[in-house]
């Protein structure tokens, strides 16, 4: 019988077609972001060229295509993922620290001859990232070809943009109206000396609007940009995707619709003397080029990211609500899940999923998930970023961690939870590292700070009980927000960033706490609550300025089964008392039956 042969990877075909079309086009390499016309995270599926062209699904990463290779330049947090995923497909993948477009410009300089042309798409790329890539190139004497899309040539089957509905976050959950957003707008852009504000990020136009969309998977928003002057706005927005009665009552807000495809045009249209404010890390190249000279550009970031990171009452109250739901519904999935292996039934990643978003659907006000249920057992658990799938999952039996990441999104708020549970018989190593992350979490739980810090400072806190056990995690501890919005969001962000002004620390912001610890091959621990930043009267009383602290949000118990009490400091023991009490309380009234029971249960004192 002759052998059977491995399966040839689509991969290879499409990548063949992309350098068909760059000999067309004279190119030598093309450089393919994770990017859209918006500068968006999860985008899409027009937009999602890196995953098509290499087979990587993960959020985060940077291709490069030359005529005889190819490179995917992925950070630790999808090394394992990225692997699996390329073998076989002809594209190589380059470890980097972190996720930044240097080191795949440092390979492209390696590869490339001088006088060779570096080609990417200028509408996808951020014009800050597209001055990286031009200045790295000018150094080694490649030219840059930022004016087509080389790959549209080459995508059979490309998707259109996508059309679904836009549609109003209202009263009472959207506290701010729209008109009081937009002069808040207009506000900032007085202060930075501005007479028009170009706006494409999604979460910003969306915010700003008091819309919500579903043209991205899991965050609520939709494909626009906004164009704003002391008097007026146009939202630029495909036909069809706002009906009559909405674009009334936008109209009424002085704010007109206009075709998606028209943005470029009305920015060259800007009158000579206007002063116009972009965001260069939120905007792409193509739209800055469409700008004409005469007018003067001040580069900031957008004034609404930082209004829709500070969060106020009362929607700091929907949020305590939301979390509340959230955390009812947690606790009937868990019992559900706990009863059915108890029961001897199989269980695996995929059913967690199913089940989850079951008992969260339940939930008041509940609207979808607001990211990719992460559900590892064992080894999958050492994988950040990793999602089963129907043709790769596992079945949850026999000994060992499992580690489950998930989040919803409610009318009133974004959540986004990790916990740990302990599945059969657990060893003394899973407590240790187990332990080691819940003290992180609980560390930076407790901190104290100056008002205005920027968040990457507060970083060690959560790794310092890692770092006295010789452990670290290559991911950030914690990541911004929004309001029924993404589940990432900035300005703030507490990781290992280099430090900026705008990263500063304020009243009302929401951030994940989310340390973590992986074991490739064994298992991973990671344990998240997200925080809101509320002021704390200290001894001092103000002398040495405003102080903030952490209000925990989320309210689910910590399986204190996989702890070693005995690596635990008194303090770091009455938190988590304190908070099971606290998940007890609140939880109680929501939940009946055997998911009563299981909240009683898990909340006991340590």
């Amino acid at each position: 019988m002759a052998a059977m042969l491995a399966p040839i990877s689509p991969i290879r075909s499409r990548l063949e077609s992309l350098r068909a079309a760059m000999r067309a086009a004279n190119v030598h390499a093309v450089l393919v972001p994770s990017s859209d016309p918006h500068v968006s995270e999860y985008l899409p599926e027009r937009w999602q060229g890196r995953a098509f062209f290499s087979g990587f699904t993960g959020s985060t990463a940077t291709l490069v295509v030359t005529l005889d290779q190819a490179a995917l330049f992925a950070d630790s947090r999808y090394w394992s993922q990225a692997e699996k995923e390329l073998a076989g497909t002809g594209v190589s993948l380059v470890k980097v620290p972190q996720a930044a477009i240097k080191p795949a410009l440092d390979w492209v300089a390696a590869e490339l001859k001088p006088g060779n042309t570096l080609s990417f798409d200028g509408q996808v790329l951020s014009l800050a990232a597209a001055q990286q890539v031009r200045g790295a190139m000018e150094a080694a004497g490649i030219a840059v070809k930022s004016d087509a899309d080389v790959l549209d040539a080459a995508w059979a089957g490309r998707p259109g943009l996508p059309d679904a509905k836009v549609y109003e976050h209202a009263a009472p959950e959207a506290t701010v109206t729209r008109q009081a957003k937009l002069a808040g707008i207009r506000e900032a852009m007085q202060k930075a000396g501005a007479t028009h504000h170009f706006i494409s990020s999604l979460d910003d136009v969306a915010w700003l609007l008091n819309l919500r969309g579903a043209d991205v998977s899991y965050n609520p928003v939709f494909v626009a940009h906004v164009l704003l002057d002391a008097q007026s706005a146009t939202l630029f927005i495909a036909d069809g995707k706002v009906d009559a009665a909405l674009a009334a009552r936008l109209a009424a807000d002085g704010v007109k619709l206009a075709p998606y495809a028209e943005a470029p045009r009305a920015l060259g249209a800007l009158p000579a003397d206007a002063v116009l404010l972009v965001d260069p890390r939120r905007i792409t190249l193509g739209l800055r080029e469409a700008v004409p000279a005469t007018v003067r550009v001040v580069e900031a970031v957008n004034p609404s990211t930082f209004a829709k990171s500070r969060k106020n009452a009362q929607e700091a109250e929907f949020v305590r609500r939301a979390m509340a739901e959230d955390g009812a519904a947690m606790c009937e999935f868990y019992a559900r899940f706990e009863g059915a292996l108890a029961r001897g039934e199989r269980v695996s990643e995929l059913t967690v999923d199913e089940w989850i978003t079951e008992a969260r659907a339940r939930r008041p006000g509940f609207v979808g998930r607001s990211f990719s249920t992460i559900a590892g057992f064992n080894a999958n658990g050492a994988l950040p970023h990793y999602r089963a799938t129907e043709d790769s999952y596992s079945w949850i039996e026999g000994d060992g961690l499992l580690l489950i990441d998930s989040g919803a999104q409610y009318l009133g708020g974004t959540t986004d939870i990790t916990r740990v549970w302990p599945i059969g018989r657990i060893t003394a190593a899973h407590k240790r590292d187990f332990t080691l992350v819940l003290r992180g979490m609980i560390n930076l739980s407790l901190a104290v700070f100056p008002r205005g810090t920027p968040g990457p400072m507060l970083d060690a806190i959560a790794r310092l009980p890692l770092w006295q056990a010789g452990c670290d995690f290559g991911h950030g501890t914690g990541h911004g927000v929004g309001y029924f919005m993404n589940v990432h969001e900035g300005p703030q962000t507490i990781s290992r960033a280099v430090v900026e002004p705008h990263m500063a620390m304020e009243p009302g912001m929401i951030t994940s706490n989310e340390p973590g610890l992986y074991r490739a091959g064994q298992w991973g621990v990671r344990i998240e609550n997200l925080v809101l930043n509320v002021a704390v009267d200290t001894p001092e009383q103000g002398k040495f300025g405003d102080m903030l602290a952490f209000e925990t949000l989320t309210l689910c118990p910590i399986d204190t089964r996989c702890i070693d009490k005995s690596l635990m400091r008194a303090d770091e023991i009455a938190w988590l008392n304190e908070y099971h009490a606290t998940v007890r309380k609140r939880l109680a009234p929501l939940v009946t039956g055997v998911a009563l029971d299981w909240l009683v249960a898990r909340t006991e004192p340590l």
